[in-house]
């Protein structure tokens, strides 16, 4: 919903898992993506680790509602360029994505 209100954004795919996730990536190639850190299938950073793997350059938001010190560290360790909680309010999301979208 966020993004869907942002004048210059578009959301163009969403995935349920995962291995979902990944293959949305292979499709679509986003200049941004926003991932939940925990997926029914593997966690959020294991599927970001995959989807850099194949596609170094791309850039991926961890979203969740954990704020583990330890998540946070391994999701930026694994090259994520942002780790946000759910509860951020939505001008400081698209803010963020904005951010990331012009590195």
């Amino acid at each position: 919903m966020v993004i869907n209100s942002q004048p210059d954004m578009i959301m163009v795919a969403q995935a349920s898992n995962g291995t979902e996730a990944i293959e949305r990536f292979r499709e679509h190639k986003p200049d941004v993506t926003l991932m939940d850190l925990r997926l029914p299938d593997m966690s959020g950073i294991d599927a970001m680790v995959a989807i850099r793997a194949e596609f170094p350059e791309a850039r991926v938001i961890i979203l969740t509602t954990f704020e583990a010190e330890s998540e946070v560290q391994r999701a930026l360790a694994n090259g994520a360029c942002a780790y946000m909680l759910k509860s951020v309010p939505p001008r400081v999301l698209a803010a963020r994505i904005r951010q990331v979208d012009s590195r």
